[in-house]
């Protein structure tokens, strides 16, 4: 994020805010994640590989015996993720969790090699708290890592499903008319803001990372 706490302008362009090396410092939180959790949105608008890209780690993981690319994780609620998605021409898992029972593109999702499952909520939406319930159960995914827009940081946030966030922040500024770091709309007065611990602060080439710890009600 920015300076002033911004991801994306209005259009969506990110690319980059931040430098290189905050990129090679998530390079490495993906290689010791199980799972790496997007949602439809960034999907549509990035196409990301969300895949460890080894040549982009630090000398002593590059050389490593063994990089396991994590679970790819989309939250796909109306199922409007393509078939033709760069992430599903890649080696590895793709799972797609979604509250739409359409079947044609359930179809073509199957054909890709994704694995679309039905998890609707009682508001026709994924269930998160069964997502990640399922992706502990049956792939045994021990360390989720989240990469993705406002709209379901905020819902992962909101769930109580985030235990550290890793802020990576910018010395830039993009102004008022850009996307924020989370989607929480039922905040209209101070005392329902969300309180965090800061754990820890370094620098990373320009750019400083933030760790912080959720202090849930």
């Amino acid at each position: 994020m920015s300076l002033d706490g911004r991801t994306a302008m209005a259009s969506g362009e990110s690319k980059w805010i931040t430098s290189q090396d905050a990129r090679r410092d998530v390079q490495c939180l993906r290689a010791r994640s199980s799972a790496i959790m997007t949602g439809a949105g960034t999907v549509l608008a990035d196409d990301p590989q969300m895949t460890v890209r080894e040549a982009e780690l630090p000398c002593e993981l590059e050389a490593a015996p063994s990089i396991k690319q994590p679970l790819r994780v989309v939250i796909d609620t109306h199922l409007s993720m393509p078939a033709e998605a760069r992430m599903l021409t890649l080696p590895g898992e793709t799972v797609i969790f979604t509250a739409s029972d359409s079947k044609s593109p359930k179809v073509m999702l199957d054909k890709a090699g994704a694995r679309v499952i039905y998890l609707p909520n009682r508001e026709r939406e994924v269930d998160l708290p069964a997502a990640c319930q399922l992706l502990a159960e049956e792939y045994e995914v021990n360390e989720l890592l989240i990469e993705t827009g406002a709209t379901l940081s905020g819902a992962m946030l909101r769930a109580g499903l985030i235990d550290e966030m890793k802020i990576y922040m910018a010395p830039i500024l993009m102004g008022n008319k850009t996307r924020g770091l989370f989607d929480l709309p039922n905040i209209e007065c101070l005392d329902q803001h969300f309180p965090l611990e800061i754990v820890d602060i370094r620098a990373v080439g320009r750019d400083w990372r933030i760790t912080a710890q959720p202090i849930y009600a």
